[in-house]
């Protein structure tokens, strides 16, 4: 018992840890365009982005049980520590680079490739419930996203049209601070569930819950963590969220964070563990593409897609040779 105390304590401790990364490395996914089109300044985006965020991990814990039940159980303390370190390690590396790859997916590949590594069998996964939850909404939410993004600005650049420049402007500056609000509530939905799932799955495995229900002080962890973490923010991924892959202003702005904000909630409905930075930037991709399939820069998007091909593949490699190291010498 007392080793399962310290082992979980420890689990506890890098799950914050990757909570905080998770919470600095998406701030753009939610804040970006906000600053880019200075709807609101810096200081003042990341801080309502942290407090939505806080808010939004109390939302539901579908998802929680998604990430901590229904795609590998069984796995010892040990092994959900090294699956931690392994996506803590990847989110590091992309967020140096300034790289908007997903947290989630970094978490979801440790977990498939810790799972593998430590049974040393494929059939340990629960196929079914990756692909069915995982892998469809991978492929899909982006393709949602960039398609509400594109008819969201449609119908905007149609309803707008008689009204001056400066009135629209004006008007929707004041609302992308609502939708910023909006996307910074789903993403804190989303996203600290994943955290919660892991907690949950160590307090199951160490025999301090008998079911997986999570406990209201993880929720409340998790929460803080990332609220944190998010009040810090990303320099180098919001100039790449913001800027780099198009264009964007008052209205497009507002267009891209109302779409993303509605597809993680439909994803969120149904407990699938999304990532908001393949939603956000597949949105922003689709209000650039209805003015100009030109004005999007298209080779900034590219690297951002091989991010998301490689990230699953990659953290469940890490996952599966730490794993398998340390099985060697225990």
């Amino acid at each position: 018992m007392p080793n399962a105390v310290i082992i979980t304590t420890l689990i506890v401790i890098f799950t914050l840890i990757f909570d905080f990364i998770n919470g600095f490395h998406d701030t753009a996914t939610a804040v970006a365009t906000t600053i880019t089109t200075k709807a609101l300044n810096p200081k003042r985006a990341i801080l309502l982005c942290a407090i939505f965020n806080f808010i939004g991990a109390f939302t539901g814990t579908a998802v929680a049980k998604t990430v901590g039940s229904n795609i590998v159980s069984g796995l010892p303390q040990w092994v959900i520590l090294c699956v931690l370190i392994s996506a803590i390690i990847w989110n590091l590396i992309t967020w140096y680079f300034g790289i908007p790859s997903s947290s989630s997916h970094a978490l979801i590949g440790a977990l498939v490739g810790g799972g593998i590594a430590y049974f040393a069998s494929f059939n340990s996964i629960n196929w079914y419930n990756l692909l069915s939850s995982v892998v469809l909404w991978l492929f899909l939410s982006p393709v949602i996203g960039f398609a509400v993004g594109y008819i969201l600005m449609i119908i905007l650049n149609f309803i707008l049209k008689p009204f001056k420049i400066s009135v629209i402007n004006r008007l929707f500056l004041k609302l992308q601070v609502l939708a910023g609000a909006f996307m910074s509530l789903n993403h804190g939905g989303n996203d600290a569930q994943k955290s919660m799932g892991i907690i949950t799955m160590a307090l199951v495995s160490g025999g301090f819950v008998s079911e997986f229900k999570v406990p209201t002080w993880v929720i409340a962890c998790c929460a803080l963590a990332m609220a944190l973490g998010t009040s810090l923010g990303g320099k180098k991924i919001i100039k790449t969220m913001g800027s780099g892959v198009a264009k964007l202003n008052p209205v497009s702005g507002f267009a891209s964070q109302l779409g993303a904000a509605s597809v993680i909630l439909t994803a969120s409905l149904f407990h699938a563990p999304v990532s908001t930075t393949h939603i956000a930037t597949t949105t922003i991709m689709g209000v650039g593409s209805s003015k100009n399939v030109k004005s999007v820069k298209w080779g900034v998007a590219k690297n951002i897609v091989w991010a998301w091909v490689l990230t699953i593949p990659i953290t469940a490699i890490i996952s599966g040779i730490l794993i398998y190291a340390i099985k060697l010498f225990i």
